[in-house]
């Protein structure tokens, strides 16, 4: 077993893990251990149905990623890995660190944000938004200005309202690489015949826990300009709740009250708002500067 560390959590796994940063051999705490072994192909015997490759209850998660493996999440502390014959380890690592540990993070009490956050001052930047607005891209900006980040893809978030770190890397499409000057030569595929790439970040990473300040939510439309519009009071509450990471798992984990509370503590804490940027050109320079200004106008 290897010897892991990622979201404040020890972590021993049978397989390596190595976007993730390594943890000490023989700690006494073991939050969490990622095992190969067989995962019932019929989904969860006391569990609900949520789709044809998942399943959830109160103490289990089941997903199937056809072709890729099997995945058994439970009780917040062990995940069973049931892999295809002949699969690459890079794509059974797409779909644990991504699917299978926000599961996880569900399981421990966290809300899960589909997003990426850097650390700004004293406080944590989240941007959130739909597949392809521009969430990992603008996280490699703010690293590129010298800003830590804290996770990529998948934010947990704790009682307290602050973001949990997850491990030193940024997912990036090959033309966001070239517009960025990054060389993706020497970066890891996350998957074989994929255009997407793993940018390690050990020189700008914060391992430390950082209370959530702004939320901005990603979006392009028919402008000329990068603009950014507060949200306010109750609208808050469906932005989050449409941004949190896989938001349908939670239909069987009985977990929806707590989903809520740590909504409702979060819109209270955070400033919310959307940026809207044009849907041609590139626009990430503008889009930082915009964000700093309005963090630091409104502080």
């Amino acid at each position: 077993m290897l010897p892991y560390r990622a979201y404040g959590l020890s972590i021993t796994s049978e397989i390596a893990l190595p976007e993730l940063l390594a943890g000490g051999a023989g700690e006494a705490r073991e939050d969490v251990t990622i095992t190969l072994g067989a995962v019932d192909p019929d989904g969860l015997a006391d569990g609900e149905r949520l789709g044809p490759f998942l399943w959830s209850s109160t103490r289990e998660f089941w997903l199937q990623v056809p072709g890729v493996a099997r995945f058994l999440v439970r009780d917040g502390r062990e995940i069973v890995i049931d892999a295809e014959p002949g699969v690459d380890d890079d794509s059974v690592r797409v779909f644990l660190l991504g699917s299978a540990f926000g599961a996880l993070l569900f399981q421990r009490g966290l809300l899960v944000l589909h997003g990426n956050a850097v650390r700004i001052d004293d406080g944590c930047m989240i941007c959130v938004g739909h597949s392809g607005a521009g969430k990992s891209t603008l996280a490699a900006g703010f690293h590129r200005r010298g800003f830590d980040v804290l996770a990529d893809d998948v934010v947990p978030i704790d009682g307290q309202c602050q973001a949990i770190p997850g491990f030193p890397r940024i997912k990036l499409w090959r033309d966001v690489a070239d517009r960025l000057e990054i060389d993706t030569a020497a970066l890891r595929r996350i998957r074989p015949n994929t255009e997407k790439f793993n940018l390690p970040i050990a020189e700008g990473f914060s391992e430390l826990p950082v209370p959530v300040k702004w939320i901005y939510i990603l979006s392009d439309d028919h402008i000329d300009d990068v603009t950014i519009d507060p949200i306010l009071g109750m609208a808050k509450f469906p932005p989050l709740r449409q941004n949190t990471y896989r938001v349908r798992y939670l239909d069987g984990m009985a977990l929806k009250p707590r989903h809520l509370d740590l909504c409702g503590q979060l819109a209270r804490q955070v400033r919310l708002a959307r940026v809207s940027r044009p849907r041609a050109g590139f626009t990430l320079d503008l889009m930082i500067d915009r964000i700093l200004a309005d963090i630091r106008g409104g502080t």
